[in-house]
């Protein structure tokens, strides 16, 4: 039978971040996680293990982590090992153990803004050095795109007085939506080869990809790649168990996996056991027709949007993601005319009683921008569009 994903689920009752944060009658479109019930195979498996009634300590299966090299393989052709993949309690924790192993004090990490806010936290943790590679907005019509510019890209590489150690990549990118292409991806690892610059490429969303669109993670590219790069995936985003704490970086390099796995022991870091048998579901395959299903929704969820921006909101442009579950909005056209003010999260909540992420917090770039999450039934995500063109009179 086909998943309801137009049922609206009360997660008030539950204690959920998104729906809690903010007073009853602000809709919460900000969170990335979304709002529909994780597929069936999933649930079973935990129901399962909640019904034997004991929740001790459990291993890591070997079963777990041969699900995640096999769907590597199926999925882009990748060739790795079970012993490659490294359980993590999730993928922030992930990256931040990259620079830790890899970026002595005072090195620098390059990032491509306006980007996942955590990542700009890294520099901060570590004592490194932030690089700032902004890519170039463009525009057409009411849409808009990311892209890379290529000259700033290649000035940010040792910028600041501080040689590059890391490459933090988002591929498909966050906020944006945008997948690199295989060139695109080719001519980042050359540069990366050529000033011995480590790649950490945080890959949540590649399998959440919307209309006919591809992923290629840039370990695939090559033996060298795999050599150079540390992955991160999870089956978080996709399945729509994020609050489950399990993701997996992915390490062909033996010298750098063990000094990750060294690492992950020093903080004492553990991942959740439901974690891992809700992933090892996950990547088995059992959950792939839902999957189907929500990237067919969320491409015309997606489409909606975007359909709506143009006829609704002229003077906002809207993102056209390839992948995600989250559009960017481009207000700056109306911050120009005072139509609406900033922090434009607060002018949201005030004047149109729906909440969504302040650009500004992804970095140069974010500036005038919110992020949407449309990871959600029809009825939301049509409420919250209503409720911005109310704010915006």
């Amino acid at each position: 039978m086909p998943t309801n994903f137009d049922k609206v689920l009360n997660r008030r009752t539950s204690n959920s971040i998104k729906w809690n944060a903010f007073p009853k009658d602000v809709l919460p479109m900000w969170v990335a996680d979304m709002d529909f019930a994780a597929p069936q195979p999933i649930l079973d498996a935990l129901q399962k293990t909640l019904d034997h009634g004991v929740l001790g300590y459990e291993f890591k299966t070997d079963v777990l982590r041969a699900n995640v090299a096999a769907r590597m393989k199926k999925l882009y052709d990748w060739n790795i090992s079970a012993e490659d993949v490294i359980p993590v309690p999730g993928l922030v924790t992930g990256f931040n153990i990259a620079a830790r192993i890899t970026c002595p004090p005072g090195s620098g990490i390059l990032i491509q803004p306006p980007v996942y806010f955590p990542f700009m936290k890294v520099q901060k943790n570590t004592g490194t050095v932030m690089q700032i590679a902004e890519l170039k907005k463009v525009t057409h019509g009411n849409t808009l795109h990311h892209e890379i510019d290529w000259d700033v890209f290649e000035n940010a590489v040792h910028s600041n007085d501080a040689r590059t150690s890391m490459f933090l990549l988002c591929n498909p990118h966050n906020p944006t939506g945008t997948i690199y292409t295989d060139e695109e991806l080719q001519r980042m690892l050359e540069l990366c080869e050529q000033e011995d610059i480590l790649i950490c490429s945080d890959e949540i969303h590649s399998e959440l990809l919307l209309d006919d669109a591809k992923h290629t993670p840039i370990a695939s590219l090559s033996p060298e790649a795999g050599q150079r790069t540390i992955t991160l995936v999870a089956a978080s985003k996709t399945f729509n168990i994020a609050g489950l704490f399990v993701g997996f970086a992915i390490i062909e390099n033996e010298n750098l996996r063990e000094k990750f796995k060294a690492e992950l022991e020093k903080l004492t870091f553990h991942t959740n056991s439901l974690g891992h048998i809700a992933s090892e579901v996950a990547f088995s395959g059992a959950c792939d027709n839902w999957l189907d299903e929500l990237r067919a929704y969320l491409t015309a969820n997606r489409d909606f949007v975007v359909e709506y921006v143009a006829k609704n909101l002229p003077s906002v442009r809207v993102s056209q993601p390839e992948a995600t579950f989250l559009a960017w909005l481009d207000f700056n056209e109306l911050l120009e005319q005072g139509k609406v003010t900033m922090p434009l999260q607060d002018f949201f909540i005030e004047n149109g009683k729906v909440a969504f992420n302040e650009g500004a917090a992804f970095g140069p770039g974010g500036e005038g921008f919110v992020r949407l999450n449309f990871g959600c039934p029809r009825e939301t995500l049509i409420d919250g569009l209503e409720r911005i063109k109310k704010a915006i009179g």
